[in-house]
């Protein structure tokens, strides 16, 4: 039976490496555009995962990774039961859930207010000074951020202005995460809307066509036509973005934070960074991260399985 089986098997392979020589040979100019991205795959994304190996070991720089002593799941242990744990996690997914909520359907309805422009110049003037922000380092941005919010700041010109009191917003936890989000929506709302223009280029004009005729106006348009055309789009890019939920740049949050600010503003990727980089706890700090990747990957695979199973929109 298993000489059968060996069989089987063996002649499935030779059929598959047939199969995929035979394409090859047709699709050659299209094989050799896809090697770069293959390799920088397999460079950059799968063999650095052999160094997520030391989260379960006590790495020694001088030992190697394979020299290094296992300890198991100590430093996990050890995370979730740091003072800093529920602080850390509690920051991460307020922050992240208040990005997605008001993050996320921005772009969309920029890009639905976008395509009712008509005039040609307007509406790429716009598009030009909503994508500058991505283009900008991050430096630069968080710059902007401390300028506008100073005491002397264009924000704190307007609260004077209205009666208020000037104030460094920075300084303030309970307006960080608020100033974080907005930052957030204003350095990617252009940038991120691109995708769903070109989904909006793509509708059939017959369809609002056919509505205008029923006597459908821009609004129900928008609910019936434009709004279901580009749902599969959508789904697509929350599910990616849940993928994401826990990961929330260490860059920003470090050159915006200060230790007024520490209790709302400190999120596991700025401790991942002291711990590994500034500690040089290398276990440590990988043990942290491959935590936040594993819960990463687990809402990727419910949103995933929910929106199958409720829009037969899915991943996979």
């Amino acid at each position: 039976m298993r000489s059968v089986k060996r069989s089987i098997t063996g002649k499935g392979i030779v059929l598959f490496l047939q199969g995929v020589r035979k394409d090859f040979k047709m699709n050659r100019t299209l094989y050799l555009m896809i090697l770069p991205v293959i390799l920088y795959f397999i460079l950059f994304k799968y063999m650095p995962m052999y160094g997520a190996s030391i989260a379960f070991k006590n790495y020694v720089p001088v030992k190697g990774i394979s020299g290094s002593a296992w300890t198991g799941f100590t430093h996990f242990t050890r995370f979730f039961n740091s003072v800093y744990f529920i602080r850390l996690f509690k920051n991460t997914l307020i922050i992240s859930l208040q990005t997605i909520l008001w993050g996320f359907p921005a772009p969309i309805i920029f890009a639905l207010l976008l395509n009712e422009i008509r005039t040609k110049w307007f509406k790429s003037s716009i598009q030009l000074m909503t994508y500058l922000p991505h283009f900008l380092s991050m430096v630069v941005i968080v710059g902007m951020i401390k300028e506008f919010t100073s005491t002397n700041g264009l924000i704190n010109d307007i609260i004077v202005f209205f009666g208020g009191e000037a104030n460094a917003l920075l300084q303030k936890p309970d307006v960080f995460r608020t100033i974080y989000v907005s930052s957030e929506v204003w350095q990617t709302i252009g940038w991120n809307s691109i995708i769903y223009l070109a989904a909006l280029s793509g509708i059939d004009e017959q369809l609002y066509e056919a509505a205008r005729i029923d006597g459908a106006n821009r609004w129900k348009q928008t609910i019936h036509i434009t709004l279901p055309s580009i749902r599969s789009t959508i789904i697509i890019l929350l599910i990616l973005r849940m993928g994401r939920i826990l990961t929330i740049g260490f860059e920003k949050i470090i050159l915006m934070y200060n230790p007024a600010t520490y209790r709302v503003a400190d999120v596991i990727s700025t401790y991942v960074y002291r711990t590994g980089l500034l500690e040089m706890n290398f276990s440590y700090s990988t043990a942290i991260g491959l935590f936040n990747a594993v819960i990463n990957f687990s809402f990727i695979l419910v949103a995933n399985r929910l929106s199958r199973r409720y829009s037969e929109t899915s991943l996979w």
